[in-house]
Protein backbone atom coordinates (compact mmCIF):
# COMPACT_ATOMS: atom_id res chain seq x y z
CA UNK A 1 0.00 0.00 0.00
CA UNK A 2 1.34 3.44 -0.91
CA UNK A 3 0.60 6.73 0.74
CA UNK A 4 1.61 10.12 -0.55
CA UNK A 5 0.84 13.78 -0.13
CA UNK A 6 -1.33 15.53 -2.69
CA UNK A 7 0.20 18.03 -5.11
CA UNK A 8 -2.53 20.43 -6.15
CA UNK A 9 -0.43 22.57 -8.44
CA UNK A 10 -1.04 20.37 -11.48
CA UNK A 11 -3.98 18.53 -13.00
CA UNK A 12 -4.43 15.03 -14.35
CA UNK A 13 -6.70 13.52 -16.95
CA UNK A 14 -9.69 13.73 -14.64
CA UNK A 15 -9.75 17.43 -15.45
CA UNK A 16 -11.39 16.59 -18.76
CA UNK A 17 -14.51 15.50 -16.89
CA UNK A 18 -17.05 18.18 -16.04
CA UNK A 19 -17.22 17.26 -12.37
CA UNK A 20 -14.44 18.81 -10.35
CA UNK A 21 -12.63 17.11 -7.50
CA UNK A 22 -9.28 18.41 -6.34
CA UNK A 23 -7.86 14.95 -5.80
CA UNK A 24 -5.04 14.44 -8.29
CA UNK A 25 -4.06 10.82 -8.97
CA UNK A 26 -1.14 11.13 -11.33
CA UNK A 27 0.90 13.55 -9.20
CA UNK A 28 0.92 11.15 -6.29
CA UNK A 29 3.06 8.62 -8.04
CA UNK A 30 6.31 10.59 -7.73
CA UNK A 31 6.06 11.22 -3.99
CA UNK A 32 7.84 9.29 -1.23
CA UNK A 33 5.48 6.61 0.04
CA UNK A 34 5.07 5.25 3.54
CA UNK A 35 2.15 4.03 5.56
CA UNK A 36 1.99 6.30 8.56
CA UNK A 37 2.74 9.72 7.11
CA UNK A 38 0.46 12.49 8.28
CA UNK A 39 -2.52 13.21 6.04
CA UNK A 40 -2.22 16.46 4.11
CA UNK A 41 -5.07 18.93 3.90
CA UNK A 42 -6.13 19.54 0.35
CA UNK A 43 -7.10 22.92 -1.02
CA UNK A 44 -10.80 22.08 -1.17
CA UNK A 45 -10.74 20.89 2.47
CA UNK A 46 -9.27 24.21 3.56
CA UNK A 47 -11.84 26.16 1.61
CA UNK A 48 -14.66 24.30 3.31
CA UNK A 49 -13.44 25.48 6.70
CA UNK A 50 -11.57 28.72 6.23
CA UNK A 51 -13.36 30.34 3.29
CA UNK A 52 -16.84 29.91 4.74
CA UNK A 53 -18.13 33.23 6.11
CA UNK A 54 -20.22 31.35 8.65
CA UNK A 55 -17.40 29.25 10.10
CA UNK A 56 -16.99 30.04 13.82
CA UNK A 57 -13.94 31.94 14.91
CA UNK A 58 -11.53 30.78 17.60
CA UNK A 59 -13.30 32.99 20.07
CA UNK A 60 -16.66 31.41 19.21
CA UNK A 61 -15.24 27.95 19.79
CA UNK A 62 -13.73 28.98 23.10
CA UNK A 63 -10.32 27.73 21.93
CA UNK A 64 -8.13 27.45 18.87
CA UNK A 65 -9.21 24.92 16.23
CA UNK A 66 -6.11 22.92 15.30
CA UNK A 67 -7.06 21.41 11.95
CA UNK A 68 -3.91 19.32 11.57
CA UNK A 69 -4.26 17.27 14.74
CA UNK A 70 -6.85 15.31 16.62
CA UNK A 71 -6.78 13.40 19.87
CA UNK A 72 -6.38 9.65 19.67
CA UNK A 73 -6.53 7.14 22.50
CA UNK A 74 -4.62 4.69 20.35
CA UNK A 75 -0.84 4.36 20.20
CA UNK A 76 -1.20 3.10 16.64
CA UNK A 77 -2.48 6.42 15.41
CA UNK A 78 -0.20 8.87 13.66
CA UNK A 79 -1.91 11.63 15.63
CA UNK A 80 -0.67 10.45 19.03
CA UNK A 81 2.02 13.01 19.78
CA UNK A 82 1.66 15.53 22.57
CA UNK A 83 1.05 18.26 20.01
CA UNK A 84 -1.80 16.23 18.61
CA UNK A 85 -3.99 16.38 21.70
CA UNK A 86 -7.13 18.41 22.14
CA UNK A 87 -6.56 21.82 23.64
CA UNK A 88 -8.89 20.64 26.39
CA UNK A 89 -9.16 17.19 27.93
CA UNK A 90 -11.26 14.86 25.76
CA UNK A 91 -14.78 14.11 26.89
CA UNK A 92 -14.75 10.85 28.93
CA UNK A 93 -17.43 9.56 26.59
CA UNK A 94 -15.01 9.97 23.68
CA UNK A 95 -12.39 7.75 25.32
CA UNK A 96 -15.04 5.18 26.24
CA UNK A 97 -16.31 5.18 22.67
CA UNK A 98 -12.87 4.36 21.26
CA UNK A 99 -12.42 1.51 23.71
CA UNK A 100 -15.84 0.15 22.78
CA UNK A 101 -15.21 0.47 19.04
CA UNK A 102 -11.99 -1.52 19.24
CA UNK A 103 -13.82 -4.37 20.96
CA UNK A 104 -16.05 -4.77 17.89
CA UNK A 105 -13.18 -5.38 15.46
CA UNK A 106 -13.39 -8.59 13.42
CA UNK A 107 -10.28 -10.43 12.27
CA UNK A 108 -9.83 -12.86 9.39
CA UNK A 109 -6.59 -14.84 9.39
CA UNK A 110 -4.99 -12.32 11.66
CA UNK A 111 -6.01 -9.21 9.72
CA UNK A 112 -8.74 -6.73 10.80
CA UNK A 113 -11.52 -6.75 8.21
CA UNK A 114 -14.39 -4.83 9.81
CA UNK A 115 -16.53 -4.29 12.90
CA UNK A 116 -19.56 -6.31 13.98
CA UNK A 117 -22.95 -4.58 14.12
CA UNK A 118 -23.24 -4.77 17.90
CA UNK A 119 -21.50 -6.20 20.97
CA UNK A 120 -24.59 -8.21 21.73
CA UNK A 121 -24.38 -10.62 24.66
CA UNK A 122 -27.93 -11.92 24.30
CA UNK A 123 -28.67 -15.49 23.25
CA UNK A 124 -30.58 -14.31 20.19
CA UNK A 125 -27.91 -12.46 18.24
CA UNK A 126 -29.75 -12.66 14.90
CA UNK A 127 -27.32 -11.03 12.45
CA UNK A 128 -25.87 -8.42 14.80
CA UNK A 129 -22.63 -10.44 14.99
CA UNK A 130 -21.97 -9.81 11.29
CA UNK A 131 -20.05 -7.06 9.50
CA UNK A 132 -22.52 -4.93 7.52
CA UNK A 133 -21.30 -2.79 4.64
CA UNK A 134 -23.46 0.23 5.53
CA UNK A 135 -22.81 -0.15 9.27
CA UNK A 136 -19.05 -0.23 8.80
CA UNK A 137 -18.91 3.15 7.03
CA UNK A 138 -18.83 5.32 10.19
CA UNK A 139 -16.36 2.87 11.79
CA UNK A 140 -14.16 3.15 8.70
CA UNK A 141 -14.29 6.94 8.80
CA UNK A 142 -13.33 6.92 12.48
CA UNK A 143 -10.30 4.73 11.79
CA UNK A 144 -9.28 6.86 8.80
CA UNK A 145 -9.56 10.05 10.85
CA UNK A 146 -7.43 8.39 13.51
CA UNK A 147 -4.68 7.45 11.06
CA UNK A 148 -5.49 3.72 10.96
CA UNK A 149 -6.29 2.85 7.33
CA UNK A 150 -5.35 -0.85 7.40
CA UNK A 151 -8.75 -2.12 8.53
CA UNK A 152 -10.48 -0.01 5.89
CA UNK A 153 -8.26 -1.30 3.10
CA UNK A 154 -8.78 -4.90 4.22
CA UNK A 155 -12.55 -4.39 4.34
CA UNK A 156 -12.64 -2.91 0.83
CA UNK A 157 -10.64 -5.83 -0.57
CA UNK A 158 -12.57 -8.50 1.31
CA UNK A 159 -15.99 -7.25 0.21
CA UNK A 160 -14.63 -6.90 -3.33
CA UNK A 161 -13.71 -10.59 -3.24
CA UNK A 162 -17.22 -11.44 -2.05
CA UNK A 163 -18.73 -9.51 -4.96
CA UNK A 164 -17.34 -12.14 -7.34
CA UNK A 165 -19.26 -14.94 -5.62
CA UNK A 166 -22.20 -16.56 -7.36
CA UNK A 167 -25.32 -15.04 -5.83
CA UNK A 168 -28.62 -16.95 -5.89
CA UNK A 169 -31.95 -16.63 -4.13
CA UNK A 170 -33.90 -19.80 -4.73
CA UNK A 171 -33.38 -20.41 -8.44
CA UNK A 172 -32.75 -16.80 -9.45
CA UNK A 173 -29.23 -15.46 -9.91
CA UNK A 174 -28.49 -11.88 -8.84
CA UNK A 175 -26.50 -9.41 -10.90
CA UNK A 176 -22.74 -9.83 -10.95
CA UNK A 177 -22.13 -6.38 -9.45
CA UNK A 178 -24.26 -6.82 -6.32
CA UNK A 179 -22.29 -6.22 -3.12
CA UNK A 180 -23.12 -8.18 0.05
CA UNK A 181 -25.28 -6.71 2.76
CA UNK A 182 -23.03 -8.33 5.36
CA UNK A 183 -20.54 -11.09 6.03
CA UNK A 184 -19.49 -13.21 8.99
CA UNK A 185 -16.17 -14.82 9.85
CA UNK A 186 -16.65 -18.45 10.91
CA UNK A 187 -14.03 -20.12 13.10
CA UNK A 188 -13.59 -23.89 13.06
CA UNK A 189 -11.64 -24.78 16.24
CA UNK A 190 -11.33 -28.43 15.23
CA UNK A 191 -9.72 -27.82 11.84
CA UNK A 192 -8.24 -24.51 12.99
CA UNK A 193 -9.55 -22.74 9.90
CA UNK A 194 -11.49 -19.55 9.17
CA UNK A 195 -14.04 -19.03 6.44
CA UNK A 196 -16.37 -16.21 5.45
CA UNK A 197 -20.12 -16.45 4.96
CA UNK A 198 -21.77 -13.61 3.02
CA UNK A 199 -25.41 -12.49 2.82
CA UNK A 200 -26.57 -10.85 -0.42
CA UNK A 201 -30.16 -10.53 0.73
CA UNK A 202 -31.13 -14.18 0.76
CA UNK A 203 -31.22 -14.16 4.58
CA UNK A 204 -32.64 -10.64 5.01
CA UNK A 205 -36.06 -9.99 6.53
CA UNK A 206 -37.69 -9.28 3.17
CA UNK A 207 -35.22 -11.18 0.94
CA UNK A 208 -34.21 -7.90 -0.71
CA UNK A 209 -30.73 -7.26 -2.12
CA UNK A 210 -28.95 -4.22 -0.61
CA UNK A 211 -28.94 -1.54 -3.30
CA UNK A 212 -27.01 0.84 -1.02
CA UNK A 213 -24.05 -1.51 -0.34
CA UNK A 214 -22.41 -0.92 -3.72
CA UNK A 215 -22.81 2.84 -3.41
CA UNK A 216 -21.33 2.90 0.10
CA UNK A 217 -18.43 0.76 -1.14
CA UNK A 218 -17.53 3.28 -3.87
CA UNK A 219 -17.96 6.21 -1.46
CA UNK A 220 -15.71 4.48 1.09
CA UNK A 221 -13.05 3.73 -1.55
CA UNK A 222 -12.96 7.42 -2.39
CA UNK A 223 -12.82 8.33 1.33
CA UNK A 224 -9.87 5.97 1.82
CA UNK A 225 -8.06 7.40 -1.21
CA UNK A 226 -8.76 10.98 -0.18
CA UNK A 227 -7.68 10.42 3.42
CA UNK A 228 -4.47 8.47 2.83
CA UNK A 229 -3.34 9.62 -0.59
CA UNK A 230 -2.93 5.95 -1.52
CA UNK A 231 -4.10 5.66 -5.14
CA UNK A 232 -2.78 2.15 -5.66
CA UNK A 233 -5.86 0.55 -4.09
CA UNK A 234 -8.38 2.29 -6.36
CA UNK A 235 -6.12 1.70 -9.38
CA UNK A 236 -6.02 -2.06 -8.86
CA UNK A 237 -7.67 -3.87 -11.79
CA UNK A 238 -9.91 -5.69 -9.32
CA UNK A 239 -11.20 -2.43 -7.81
CA UNK A 240 -11.69 -0.90 -11.23
CA UNK A 241 -13.69 -3.94 -12.31
CA UNK A 242 -15.69 -3.89 -9.06
CA UNK A 243 -16.73 -0.29 -9.68
CA UNK A 244 -17.66 -1.00 -13.27
CA UNK A 245 -19.84 -3.94 -12.25
CA UNK A 246 -21.69 -1.87 -9.64
CA UNK A 247 -22.26 0.96 -12.10
CA UNK A 248 -23.33 -1.41 -14.86
CA UNK A 249 -26.25 -2.48 -12.66
CA UNK A 250 -27.37 1.13 -12.23
CA UNK A 251 -26.71 2.53 -15.69
CA UNK A 252 -28.22 -0.29 -17.74
CA UNK A 253 -30.95 0.67 -20.17
CA UNK A 254 -34.52 -0.36 -19.52
CA UNK A 255 -38.07 0.99 -19.43
CA UNK A 256 -37.23 3.90 -17.13
CA UNK A 257 -38.49 7.36 -18.04
CA UNK A 258 -36.69 8.99 -15.08
CA UNK A 259 -32.95 9.12 -14.27
CA UNK A 260 -33.72 7.96 -10.71
CA UNK A 261 -33.37 4.33 -9.64
CA UNK A 262 -36.49 2.22 -9.13
CA UNK A 263 -36.12 0.25 -5.89
CA UNK A 264 -37.98 -2.22 -3.70
CA UNK A 265 -38.87 -1.63 -0.05
CA UNK A 266 -36.15 -2.71 2.37
CA UNK A 267 -33.14 -2.21 0.06
CA UNK A 268 -31.22 0.25 2.26
CA UNK A 269 -30.90 1.37 5.90
CA UNK A 270 -34.68 1.12 6.18
CA UNK A 271 -34.57 -2.61 5.52
CA UNK A 272 -38.20 -3.42 6.30
CA UNK A 273 -41.46 -2.53 4.63
CA UNK A 274 -41.95 1.20 5.23
CA UNK A 275 -43.55 2.53 2.05
CA UNK A 276 -40.25 3.63 0.49
CA UNK A 277 -40.50 1.50 -2.65
CA UNK A 278 -40.25 3.46 -5.87
CA UNK A 279 -37.66 6.22 -5.92
CA UNK A 280 -36.54 6.76 -2.29
CA UNK A 281 -34.42 9.83 -1.56
CA UNK A 282 -31.78 7.79 0.31
CA UNK A 283 -30.98 5.66 -2.72
CA UNK A 284 -31.09 8.58 -5.18
CA UNK A 285 -28.69 10.67 -3.06
CA UNK A 286 -26.29 7.75 -2.54
CA UNK A 287 -26.50 6.94 -6.26
CA UNK A 288 -25.60 10.53 -7.12
CA UNK A 289 -22.69 10.58 -4.68
CA UNK A 290 -21.35 7.21 -5.82
CA UNK A 291 -21.43 8.37 -9.46
CA UNK A 292 -19.45 11.48 -8.59
CA UNK A 293 -16.91 9.47 -6.59
CA UNK A 294 -16.55 7.00 -9.45
CA UNK A 295 -15.65 9.83 -11.83
CA UNK A 296 -12.54 10.51 -9.79
CA UNK A 297 -11.63 6.87 -9.17
CA UNK A 298 -12.15 5.33 -12.61
CA UNK A 299 -9.14 5.16 -14.89
CA UNK A 300 -9.38 7.05 -18.16
CA UNK A 301 -8.68 3.95 -20.25
CA UNK A 302 -10.90 2.52 -22.98
CA UNK A 303 -13.29 0.82 -20.56
CA UNK A 304 -13.33 3.69 -18.08
CA UNK A 305 -13.80 6.44 -20.66
CA UNK A 306 -16.99 4.95 -22.08
CA UNK A 307 -18.40 4.55 -18.57
CA UNK A 308 -17.38 8.08 -17.57
CA UNK A 309 -19.33 9.51 -20.50
CA UNK A 310 -22.44 7.65 -19.37
CA UNK A 311 -21.94 8.79 -15.78
CA UNK A 312 -21.65 12.44 -16.79
CA UNK A 313 -24.88 12.29 -18.79
CA UNK A 314 -26.71 10.53 -15.95
CA UNK A 315 -25.49 13.02 -13.35
CA UNK A 316 -26.77 15.98 -15.33
CA UNK A 317 -30.18 14.36 -15.76
CA UNK A 318 -30.33 13.16 -12.16
CA UNK A 319 -29.38 16.51 -10.63
CA UNK A 320 -31.99 18.33 -12.71
CA UNK A 321 -34.69 15.79 -11.86
CA UNK A 322 -33.99 15.79 -8.12
CA UNK A 323 -33.66 19.56 -7.79
CA UNK A 324 -36.77 20.17 -9.85
CA UNK A 325 -39.22 17.52 -8.65
CA UNK A 326 -38.03 16.29 -5.25
CA UNK A 327 -37.42 19.70 -3.70
CA UNK A 328 -40.09 21.14 -1.41
CA UNK A 329 -40.28 24.55 0.19
CA UNK A 330 -43.17 26.84 1.13
CA UNK A 331 -43.59 28.18 -2.40
CA UNK A 332 -43.51 24.75 -4.00
CA UNK A 333 -45.90 23.36 -1.38
CA UNK A 334 -48.36 26.10 -2.20
CA UNK A 335 -47.98 25.35 -5.92
CA UNK A 336 -48.74 21.65 -5.35
CA UNK A 337 -51.74 22.62 -3.22
CA UNK A 338 -53.09 24.51 -6.26
CA UNK A 339 -52.17 21.87 -8.87
CA UNK A 340 -54.55 21.01 -11.65
CA UNK A 341 -54.86 17.32 -12.47
CA UNK A 342 -55.24 15.17 -15.57
CA UNK A 343 -52.90 17.37 -17.62
CA UNK A 344 -51.94 15.65 -20.85
CA UNK A 345 -49.22 17.48 -22.75
CA UNK A 346 -45.53 18.35 -22.70
CA UNK A 347 -46.40 21.65 -21.03
CA UNK A 348 -48.05 20.02 -18.00
CA UNK A 349 -47.13 21.64 -14.69
CA UNK A 350 -48.31 18.71 -12.58
CA UNK A 351 -46.03 16.27 -14.39
CA UNK A 352 -46.65 13.35 -12.02
CA UNK A 353 -50.41 13.92 -11.78
CA UNK A 354 -50.28 14.35 -8.01
CA UNK A 355 -53.69 14.88 -6.42
CA UNK A 356 -53.71 17.98 -4.19
CA UNK A 357 -56.15 16.21 -1.85
CA UNK A 358 -53.42 13.65 -1.13
CA UNK A 359 -51.30 16.25 0.69
CA UNK A 360 -51.10 15.25 4.38
CA UNK A 361 -52.36 17.81 6.88
CA UNK A 362 -49.18 17.75 8.97
CA UNK A 363 -46.95 19.07 6.16
CA UNK A 364 -48.64 22.51 6.16
CA UNK A 365 -47.62 23.13 9.79
CA UNK A 366 -44.27 21.37 9.44
CA UNK A 367 -43.03 23.56 6.57
CA UNK A 368 -41.41 26.74 7.96
CA UNK A 369 -41.44 30.09 6.19
CA UNK A 370 -37.73 29.75 5.48
CA UNK A 371 -36.50 26.24 4.84
CA UNK A 372 -37.05 23.19 2.69
CA UNK A 373 -36.06 19.59 2.07
CA UNK A 374 -36.00 16.80 -0.48
CA UNK A 375 -39.15 14.69 -0.47
CA UNK A 376 -38.95 11.06 0.53
CA UNK A 377 -40.20 9.76 -2.82
CA UNK A 378 -41.65 11.04 -6.08
CA UNK A 379 -43.33 8.88 -8.72
CA UNK A 380 -46.52 8.57 -10.75
CA UNK A 381 -49.35 10.13 -8.70
CA UNK A 382 -47.19 9.74 -5.62
CA UNK A 383 -45.30 12.14 -3.40
CA UNK A 384 -43.99 10.96 -0.04
CA UNK A 385 -43.80 14.16 2.00
CA UNK A 386 -41.90 12.57 4.89
CA UNK A 387 -38.54 14.06 5.81
CA UNK A 388 -35.68 11.54 5.72
CA UNK A 389 -32.43 12.47 7.44
CA UNK A 390 -29.92 10.31 5.58
CA UNK A 391 -31.08 11.27 2.09
CA UNK A 392 -31.11 15.00 2.84
CA UNK A 393 -27.68 14.93 4.51
CA UNK A 394 -26.12 12.95 1.65
CA UNK A 395 -27.73 15.41 -0.78
CA UNK A 396 -25.79 18.18 0.97
CA UNK A 397 -22.49 16.27 1.15
CA UNK A 398 -22.63 15.19 -2.50
CA UNK A 399 -23.73 18.65 -3.67
CA UNK A 400 -26.88 17.18 -5.12
CA UNK A 401 -28.44 20.04 -3.16
CA UNK A 402 -27.48 23.50 -4.34
CA UNK A 403 -25.86 25.80 -1.75
CA UNK A 404 -29.22 27.54 -1.34
CA UNK A 405 -31.03 24.26 -0.86
CA UNK A 406 -28.40 23.07 1.59
CA UNK A 407 -28.90 26.20 3.66
CA UNK A 408 -32.68 25.72 3.49
CA UNK A 409 -32.35 22.17 4.86
CA UNK A 410 -30.37 23.54 7.81
CA UNK A 411 -33.01 26.25 8.32
CA UNK A 412 -35.64 23.52 8.49
CA UNK A 413 -33.67 21.51 11.07
CA UNK A 414 -33.24 24.58 13.27
CA UNK A 415 -36.89 25.56 12.91
CA UNK A 416 -38.12 22.05 13.66
CA UNK A 417 -35.52 21.10 16.27
CA UNK A 418 -37.95 19.52 18.71
CA UNK A 419 -39.47 17.35 15.99
CA UNK A 420 -36.26 16.22 14.26
CA UNK A 421 -33.74 16.19 17.14
CA UNK A 422 -35.65 16.44 20.40
CA UNK A 423 -34.11 14.45 23.25
CA UNK A 424 -31.85 12.30 21.04
CA UNK A 425 -30.55 13.04 17.53
CA UNK A 426 -31.69 12.32 14.89
CA UNK A 427 -35.08 11.21 13.53
CA UNK A 428 -34.57 8.70 10.73
CA UNK A 429 -37.78 10.05 9.21
CA UNK A 430 -40.60 12.40 10.20
CA UNK A 431 -43.41 11.99 10.96
CA UNK A 432 -44.37 8.47 12.00
CA UNK A 433 -46.99 6.43 10.16
CA UNK A 434 -49.95 5.67 12.42
CA UNK A 435 -53.26 3.80 12.65
CA UNK A 436 -54.75 2.66 9.35
CA UNK A 437 -51.77 3.93 7.32
CA UNK A 438 -49.41 1.91 9.54
CA UNK A 439 -51.42 -1.27 8.99
CA UNK A 440 -51.53 -0.84 5.22
CA UNK A 441 -48.02 0.48 4.58
CA UNK A 442 -45.98 -1.63 7.03
CA UNK A 443 -48.19 -4.71 6.97
CA UNK A 444 -48.79 -4.35 10.74
CA UNK A 445 -45.05 -4.60 11.45
CA UNK A 446 -44.69 -4.86 15.27
CA UNK A 447 -41.15 -3.49 15.13
CA UNK A 448 -42.11 -0.39 13.14
CA UNK A 449 -44.91 0.88 15.34
CA UNK A 450 -45.32 4.66 15.52
CA UNK A 451 -42.25 6.60 16.69
CA UNK A 452 -40.18 3.41 16.85
CA UNK A 453 -37.32 1.91 14.84
CA UNK A 454 -37.59 3.04 11.19
CA UNK A 455 -41.02 4.58 11.75
CA UNK A 456 -39.97 7.88 13.28
CA UNK A 457 -37.35 6.44 15.62
CA UNK A 458 -34.26 8.43 16.63
CA UNK A 459 -30.95 6.97 15.46
CA UNK A 460 -27.69 8.23 17.05
CA UNK A 461 -25.65 6.98 14.08
CA UNK A 462 -27.14 9.79 11.99
CA UNK A 463 -25.22 12.26 14.15
CA UNK A 464 -22.15 11.93 11.93
CA UNK A 465 -24.11 12.72 8.79
CA UNK A 466 -25.79 15.71 10.40
CA UNK A 467 -22.42 16.98 11.66
CA UNK A 468 -20.77 16.63 8.25
CA UNK A 469 -23.65 18.43 6.55
CA UNK A 470 -23.59 21.23 9.13
CA UNK A 471 -19.87 21.79 8.70
CA UNK A 472 -20.15 21.86 4.92
CA UNK A 473 -22.93 24.44 5.05
CA UNK A 474 -20.89 26.51 7.51
CA UNK A 475 -23.19 26.02 10.49
CA UNK A 476 -21.24 23.79 12.90
CA UNK A 477 -23.12 25.24 15.85
CA UNK A 478 -26.11 23.08 14.90
CA UNK A 479 -23.95 19.96 15.06
CA UNK A 480 -22.37 21.03 18.33
CA UNK A 481 -25.80 21.47 19.88
CA UNK A 482 -26.90 18.01 18.68
CA UNK A 483 -23.74 16.37 20.02
CA UNK A 484 -24.29 17.98 23.41
CA UNK A 485 -27.80 16.52 23.46
CA UNK A 486 -26.45 13.04 22.65
CA UNK A 487 -23.73 13.26 25.30
CA UNK A 488 -26.31 13.65 28.05
CA UNK A 489 -27.49 10.05 27.67
CA UNK A 490 -25.98 7.98 24.89
CA UNK A 491 -23.08 6.38 26.79
CA UNK A 492 -25.04 6.09 30.04
CA UNK A 493 -27.77 4.22 28.17
CA UNK A 494 -25.22 1.76 26.77
CA UNK A 495 -25.00 3.07 23.19
CA UNK A 496 -28.44 1.87 21.99
CA UNK A 497 -29.21 1.25 18.35
CA UNK A 498 -32.19 3.61 18.36
CA UNK A 499 -34.61 5.50 20.60
CA UNK A 500 -38.40 5.53 20.63
CA UNK A 501 -40.99 8.20 21.27
CA UNK A 502 -41.98 11.41 19.56
CA UNK A 503 -38.95 13.23 21.00
CA UNK A 504 -36.66 10.19 21.35
CA UNK A 505 -36.90 9.95 25.15
CA UNK A 506 -37.00 6.17 25.44
CA UNK A 507 -34.48 3.47 24.55
CA UNK A 508 -35.96 1.51 21.66
CA UNK A 509 -38.12 -1.42 22.68
CA UNK A 510 -36.03 -3.84 20.61
CA UNK A 511 -32.86 -1.76 20.38
CA UNK A 512 -29.57 -3.59 20.83
CA UNK A 513 -27.11 -2.09 23.29
CA UNK A 514 -23.49 -1.33 22.38
CA UNK A 515 -24.49 -0.77 18.77
CA UNK A 516 -21.28 -0.21 16.82
CA UNK A 517 -22.46 2.46 14.44
CA UNK A 518 -23.98 4.45 17.31
CA UNK A 519 -20.51 4.45 18.85
CA UNK A 520 -18.69 5.19 15.59
CA UNK A 521 -21.21 7.84 14.53
CA UNK A 522 -20.51 9.77 17.73
CA UNK A 523 -16.74 9.46 17.28
CA UNK A 524 -16.85 10.68 13.68
CA UNK A 525 -19.07 13.62 14.65
CA UNK A 526 -16.70 14.64 17.46
CA UNK A 527 -13.54 14.25 15.41
CA UNK A 528 -14.97 16.09 12.44
CA UNK A 529 -16.13 18.97 14.60
CA UNK A 530 -12.69 19.22 16.21
CA UNK A 531 -10.89 18.97 12.85
CA UNK A 532 -13.18 20.06 9.99
CA UNK A 533 -10.52 19.19 7.39
CA UNK A 534 -11.70 15.57 7.81
CA UNK A 535 -14.81 16.62 5.92
CA UNK A 536 -12.90 16.38 2.63
CA UNK A 537 -13.00 12.59 2.62
CA UNK A 538 -16.81 12.45 2.67
CA UNK A 539 -17.79 15.68 0.90
CA UNK A 540 -17.84 16.79 -2.73
CA UNK A 541 -17.96 20.38 -3.89
CA UNK A 542 -20.65 21.62 -6.25
CA UNK A 543 -20.03 21.21 -9.96
CA UNK A 544 -20.90 24.41 -11.79
CA UNK A 545 -21.81 22.56 -14.99
CA UNK A 546 -24.85 20.98 -13.32
CA UNK A 547 -26.61 24.24 -12.48
CA UNK A 548 -30.01 24.44 -14.21
CA UNK A 549 -30.95 27.74 -15.79
CA UNK A 550 -34.57 27.81 -14.61
CA UNK A 551 -36.02 28.98 -11.33
CA UNK A 552 -39.16 27.57 -9.82
CA UNK A 553 -39.37 29.25 -6.42
CA UNK A 554 -37.63 31.80 -4.26
CA UNK A 555 -35.66 29.08 -2.47
CA UNK A 556 -34.35 27.64 -5.74
CA UNK A 557 -31.71 30.16 -6.57
CA UNK A 558 -29.87 28.04 -9.10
Amino acid sequence: MSVASVDLTQNDSVKNVDFDDSFDFSKLLDKPRHLNMERQRSLDERSLVEASPRHPSSAENGRHMDFENVFSPSKRSSFNSSSAQYALEPHPMFVDAWESLRKTMVYFRGQPVGTIAALDNSDEKLNYDQVFVRDFVPSALAFLMNGEPEIVKNFILKTLRLQSWEKKIDRFQLGEGVMPASFKVLHDPVRNTETIMADFGESAIGRVAPVDSGFWWIILLRAYTKSTGDTSLAEMPECQKGMRLILALCLSEGFDTFPTLLCADGCSMIDRRMGVYGYPIEIQALFFMALRCALVLLKQDAQGKELVDRIVKRLHALSFHMRSYFWLDLKQLNDIYRFKTEEYSHTAVNKFNVMPDSLPEWVFDFMPTYGGYFLGNVGPSNMDFRWFCLGNCIAILSSLATPEQSMAIMDLIESRWEELVGDMPVKVCYPAIESHDWRIITGCDPKNTRWSYHNGGSWPVLLWLLTAACIKVGRPQIARRAIEVAELRLAKDGWPEYYDGKSGRYIGKQARKHQTWSIAGYLVAKMMLEDPSHLGMISLEEDKQMKPTIKRSSSWSF
